[in-house]
């Protein structure tokens, strides 16, 4: 414990400038793959903190940093970047107002509705500190910034690029995800902790005309609608009710006017699962009733089906989440750590250690004014807190700051720490 304490006692000499830091990426928030400013002031403060090699433009636009520091194992620690679409109305006075174009040519409001502005300043303090403190531990720090988490392709873009070829590959990857938890306490999981997430864009193709004379048209529009009404047989009837699916349709698009019949109708699906035999399950049931709805509606062509956006299930491995979350206890008290439920959203950092073959400890803590936080968990009210998402999520600054710092410290010295 004393070499850690020696590396995060540095933490009150920077806390302010954090904070500020923090700040400044809530009120410039950027889309995925359009995060160059950010990018810019990440690699910027890895340069300053000393770091040996810096590189920008990973997976087009995430930032890597390497620390060595003597012989021991290489460690990497992850933080994700991008924002959201969302209309800010916290009222805080450094909320966003920034608009920008989507990836799919839509003007559109940004806001860091998800927490990933204190994921990377968490992630900046906790390298910072490492820098200062070489003499409290041994090693290999990788750093990774990761864009595009909110698009689930950031992770294998870098990869792609050459990640673990141009850059040591570590020996364990952590990660963290600020929620609506109390500031100050961490939730974890041990194995399957978030699931698996895939994306199905389908197309329903009818023969258009006047909506006085359905006989000479083909309808997309009642496809579609017996489309979603018998997708959500699949997790009901499908699917063992011991493991948890859901198969969303978040999207459904067709028509000008009233009276119009169009020749298509468009669907965005969407699929949460957590083994890979339920995942390929439900995409194969989902692409089933696409098909057989179309042919029952008597479709002038096939649909078309694109799948895109996919994270693989997100498994803490049960042994190195043990000896972290010890770590966690030590430093932080155990009444302030917790374990939680299985968690329906999806994460792709899972993807750096899967394709390595290498534990991955990811966990959740809390941005949330304590106690009202505390009050609604107890009175069963936590649907009136805001979430991830939500345009009024925005962590409290402190403690939340620190202790995403120290957590990430903590678990990266865990695995570096001298003998």
């Amino acid at each position: 414990m004393a070499h850690v304490q020696s590396v995060t006692g540095g933490l009150a000499r920077i806390r302010e400038d954090l904070a500020a830091f923090y700040q400044d990426l809530h009120r410039h928030p950027e889309l995925s793959l359009q995060e160059t400013r950010t990018a810019g002031l990440l690699a910027g403060r890895l340069r300053d903190a000393g770091f040996d090699e810096v590189a920008e433009g990973v997976g087009t636009t995430g930032v890597v940093g390497v620390l060595r520091n003597g012989e021991g194992p290489v460690v990497m620690l992850r933080a994700d970047f991008d924002a959201l679409p969302v209309e800010e109305k916290t009222g805080l006075p450094y909320a966003s107002t920034a608009r920008a174009v989507d990836h799919e040519g839509r003007e559109v409001p940004v806001m860091h509705a998800c927490g990933h502005d204190m994921h990377a300043t968490c992630l900046v303090g906790a390298a910072t500190l490492f820098a200062q403190a070489r003499d409290a531990w041994s090693g290999t720090l990788l750093v990774v910034f990761q864009p595009a988490e909110e698009l689930a392709v950031g992770a294998q873009g870098m990869i792609d690029d050459g990640l673990f070829e141009r850059f040591p590959a570590p020996e364990i990857v952590l990660g963290q995800h600020v929620g609506p938890l109390p500031a100050g306490f961490i939730g974890y999981g041990t194995g399957p902790v978030m699931a698996a997430a895939d994306s199905l864009h389908v197309t329903l193709h009818g023969r258009g005309g006047h909506g006085s004379r359905p006989e000479a048209t083909v309808d997309p529009v009642l496809t579609a609608a017996h489309v979603v009404t018998r997708l959500q047989g699949i997790v009901a009837r499908e699917v063992s009710p011991s493991e948890p699916a859901v198969v969303t349709v978040g999207r459904l698009q067709a028509g000008t006017k009233d009276n119009i019949i169009p020749d298509r109708a468009e669907l965005g699906i969407n699929i949460r699962t957590y083994t890979p035999q339920t995942r390929d399950l439900v995409r194969a049931a989902v692409e089933r009733i696409v098909r057989a709805e179309s042919a029952a509606g008597n479709a002038v062509a096939e649909p078309d089906l694109v799948w895109s956006a996919a994270a693989p299930a997100l498994v803490s491995d049960p042994g190195a989440t043990e000896a972290t979350i010890a770590a966690f206890a030590d430093h932080f008290g155990e009444q302030r750590i917790h374990t939680l439920p299985l968690v329906t959203a999806s994460e792709d950092v899972g993807v750096f250690g899967d394709v390595l073959k290498v534990p991955t400890v990811f966990w959740f803590w809390g941005g949330l004014d304590p106690d009202p936080t505390i009050a609604a968990l107890l009175e069963g009210r936590m649907d009136e807190l805001p979430s991830n998402h939500s345009p009024f999520f925005a962590p409290q600054i402190e403690p939340t700051l620190s202790t995403g710092v120290e957590a990430l410290v903590i678990a990266a010295h865990t695995w570096l720490s001298r003998s």
